[in-house]
């Protein structure tokens, strides 16, 4: 490292059409990047489902707006000007925030390889030698009291958090985002649980 300056690194955005995943990319330009930094947008399609849950979930977000209701509807619902609008949009904020950020996108599709999608973006995440993870992650009051983790059970099924999994099992730092209030965020990571960020 020469003149204070640290080498660029390979940042990866777990994307998807929610709420939790542009809080996370939010996190991620304020906090994660600098301009020399790679910026990876991984959206992992299941081909079983992916158009169920994204014709509730799109619509054709303003770009202007910087608060994360621009970008997924208040209420869950919405049409979509395309099926993966949603990548397209992430990709302009991320440029309008930092204009010579390196930004790509990747997709990657659930074939039969890996039970969960957790295990996918764990084994993309060391084929691309990403540095560090940033993943939205959803939280019930029953998950934050309980600390639940993955492998366990709910009436005999497993219950994998992907955050989590991915926080537990991978070799690179991991960042679980979730938005408090108008002005923080909450994150877990292997060394710090519940930690809060002023904006």
């Amino acid at each position: 490292m020469q003149s204070g300056k640290r080498e660029a690194r390979k940042v990866m955005v777990v994307a998807e059409a929610n709420r939790e995943s542009v809080i996370a990319l939010q996190y991620t330009l304020s906090h994660s990047v600098l301009e020399q930094d790679e910026l990876i947008l991984l959206y992992v399609e299941n081909p079983s489902s992916w158009r169920n849950t994204f014709s509730t979930f799109l619509r054709r977000p303003s770009i202007g707006s910087s608060s994360s209701s621009s970008m997924v509807p208040s209420d869950g619902c919405g049409g979509g000007g395309g099926d993966l609008d949603f990548l397209e949009e992430m990709k302009n904020a991320c440029k309008a925030t930092l204009p010579k950020l390196r930004v790509r996108v990747e997709r990657v599709e659930m074939d039969g390889s890996y039970k969960d999608k957790a295990g996918l973006i764990l084994f993309q995440s060391q084929q691309l030698g990403i540095d560090v993870i940033v993943i939205g992650q959803r939280r019930s009051l029953s998950t934050a009291i309980l600390g639940k983790r993955p492998g366990g059970t709910l009436r005999g099924t497993k219950v994998v958090d992907t955050a989590e999994y991915l926080i537990e099992k991978s070799k690179c730092t991991c960042v679980a985002v979730q938005k408090k209030g108008h002005n923080g965020y909450l994150l877990n990571t292997k060394t710090h649980r519940n930690f809060w960020l002023l904006a």
